[in-house]
């Protein structure tokens, strides 16, 4: 691309200068960044018309991007013909969620020679996940983000640092302080225990006698915000297991969809075990397919007479069925 496709972007102003465009003409702009979004201009010509789109790049596609942009801005075409210069206003754009169409605005004239179009975003906000209003990546949002950080800071260091504790965690291997109120916010199985008349609200503690100390550090980590990639990672089926214990379905969720990601032939008939257990259905699906559609069930002889033997009676009858099909599909 040349310097003709290149925009002029300040903060909340883009300008992209173009040379006379002859009628069946279609250009498009090199990205530029405004805000949250990478963006894009385009412009085409006719006999009739003039059209110009703006749209921001897909981040949807992405897991950790940013929803589609809720728009409001002002378009311009700004048409040098000497020694005057014409100038022409869409009537505006206000909270447009710009998805995959983007905002077209058709002007019926013909444009000729060099022009500017001008976008200048009033606002930009990002929807709430949850349902509720619509931030501004401007105002509201950023101050939002500043704030989540600062919480999530401050919940590590009570854990960490041992402030105002007031219930032990006793693992396998030792024991760890936390807050009641925080694990009860997190599972309803914790809140179930410390809002009845329980051994464990009496004591104040909580025995969890199938978990390592370091696989307990990483579950209360994830609940207070602060795990580690390397850390969730080492200690997942723990993890998972904690997760079901405690009816969180959120970390359940992010172990499943980690689980999935490293599937090879030294853990995937664990895996499969693992996914026919805690009812993780992709998981049992990704196994089967590792096994059958590529056919590494026949490079794993000892180990797959060893599940053979030992798995329950349904799933080993759910994979010979799945070999089975994959035989009389040949």
């Amino acid at each position: 691309m040349t310097d003709g496709a290149r925009v002029e972007a300040a903060p909340r102003l883009a300008q992209w200068r173009v040379d006379a465009l002859p009628c069946y003409t279609y250009r498009k702009s090199l990205p530029f960044r405004i805000g949250l979004w990478n963006w894009y201009i385009s412009v085409e010509r006719n006999n009739k018309q003039t059209c110009v789109k703006l749209f921001a790049e897909n981040s949807n596609s992405t897991k950790n991007g940013p929803s589609a942009p809720i728009a409001s801005f002002v378009t311009k075409l700004l048409i040098s013909l000497p020694p005057n210069q014409q100038t022409i206003v869409h009537p505006g754009i206000f909270n447009k969620q710009l998805k995959h169409d983007g905002f077209v605005w058709a002007i019926d004239s013909t444009v000729t020679g060099r022009f500017v179009i001008e976008i200048e975003f009033l606002d930009l906000k990002v929807a709430d996940p949850s349902g509720g209003e619509p931030a501004s990546i401007w105002a509201s949002h950023q101050i939002k983000q500043s704030s989540d950080n600062i919480a999530l800071s401050a919940l590590s260091r009570m854990l960490h640092e041992d402030i105002l504790t007031d219930i032990t965690i006793n693992a396998a291997d030792g024991s760890v302080r936390a807050h009641r109120a925080i694990l009860a916010t997190r599972s309803p199985v914790f809140r179930s225990m410390f809002s009845h008349d329980l051994r464990e609200k009496e004591l104040s503690t909580v025995d969890i006698s199938d978990m390592s100390l370091d696989a307990c550090h990483a579950f209360l980590n994830y609940i207070y915000g602060d795990v580690r990639s390397e850390e969730f990672l080492a200690n997942r089926l723990a993890l998972l297991r904690a997760a079901d214990k405690y009816d969180m379905a959120d970390l359940k969720e992010a172990c499943h969809e980690s689980l999935l990601e490293d599937i090879d032939t030294g853990n995937v008939l664990e895996r499969l075990q693992t996914a026919h257990l805690y009812r993780l259905p992709r998981l049992k699906g990704g196994c089967l397919r590792f096994l059958v559609d590529f056919r590494k069930v026949y490079e794993m002889h000892d180990d797959f007479n060893v599940f053979l033997q030992t798995a329950e009676r349904d799933l080993v009858a759910e994979v010979f069925h799945g070999v089975l099909a994959a035989w009389s599909g040949r």
